[in-house]
């Protein structure tokens, strides 16, 4: 498996990675296409494009924050879910990033939210927030009540909050 950043909005990669963010996140987790593009221009972020026997199979949108790694979004494409890959890729993204952190939806949402959790519990990592609110991204868009979890133990969850808050919603 390899992991390329993608470093332009023209990469071809870049519409079927937005194509597939847009149908598969709700609304309220999405950026709007220009809020989009103008992550290709953020010096925090990395957007990452995971390939397997050369085929796309996903992506990470990444922030390199002051102490940490958050994870904005992580999508295995539909067609190649439920083959380990997911594990696989985290599993690279945990021996490149020492300290990461990552939102989920709360697992009594529903069993897709229950499954969600469960994986990133078999891939290190912990709940350590319940009360993390994910602000609007934009107009006509509601902030979401979201888990925080990490595969690490944090000296200041409030801190973290702040800067994830201040530095990756618009």
């Amino acid at each position: 498996m390899e992991f390329l950043q993608i470093t332009s909005s023209e990469d071809h990669r870049v519409e079927q990675i937005y194509s597939s963010y847009t149908s598969t996140f709700p609304v309220d987790e999405q950026r709007d296409k220009e809020q989009f593009t103008d992550l290709f221009s953020n010096p925090k972020v990395r957007i990452m494009s995971a390939v397997h026997d050369s085929e796309t199979i996903g992506y990470l949108i990444l922030w390199e924050l002051s102490s940490f790694v958050f994870v904005e979004h992580f999508e295995v494409f539909e067609t190649f879910r439920s083959k380990k890959l997911g594990s696989h890729i985290i599993g690279h993204l945990l021996a490149t990033y020492p300290k990461v952190i990552l939102e989920i939806e709360p697992e009594d949402l529903g069993e897709d939210a229950k499954r969600r959790y469960s994986f990133y519990q078999r891939n290190s990592f912990s709940l350590i927030d319940r009360t993390h609110i994910q602000p609007s991204y934009g107009e006509g868009k509601q902030p979401l009540h979201l888990w925080l979890l990490a595969n690490y133990s944090p000296e200041n969850v409030e801190e973290i909050k702040h800067e994830i808050c201040t530095t990756v919603y618009p």
